[in-house]
């Protein structure tokens, strides 16, 4: 076979996202960066919140595309390995906390990252997200 059907997240589902994720942040006070990702690792859309930290636009990215590329959040990637990855990839795969996969039906559809807050604080801002474009479907 040479060709597939695939899924892919819209425009609509990215501004979605994205407000949900800086409503969550807003809510808990910690301005944040957050990046989405189609899941070959494209940018959809980012915003990096009045007070973030502007390096972590990049560390968002590099979370939102290594849940995109491992179908798993950033931090599954073991520690003993996470260097030597980072490293390879020229940062752009990490095991920083804060990025999380965006499944749909069991596929992948792309990746959040978030970053300018603890890694639990990440966490929550991209599953808000998250739960913001499952509330669509």
């Amino acid at each position: 076979m040479f060709t597939e059907n695939t899924m892919t997240l819209t425009h609509a589902a990215t501004l979605a996202m994205l407000s949900a994720a800086v409503k969550r942040a807003e809510d808990m006070g910690q301005p944040q960066c957050i990046v989405i990702v189609v899941a070959s690792g494209m940018t959809l859309g980012q915003i990096r919140m009045t007070g973030a930290k502007f390096l972590s636009l990049d560390s968002a990215r590099a979370k939102a595309r290594t849940a995109a590329s491992i179908r798993a959040a950033s931090d599954a990637i073991p520690e003993a390995v996470g260097l030597a990855i980072a490293a390879a990839t020229d940062g752009q795969v990490t095991r920083l906390g804060g990025g999380l996969p965006i499944m749909v039906n069991g596929t992948c559809v792309g990746g959040i990252g978030v970053g300018s807050g603890s890694p639990d604080q990440d966490k929550d801002v991209a599953q808000a997200a998250i739960s913001a474009l499952e509330a669509q479907l």
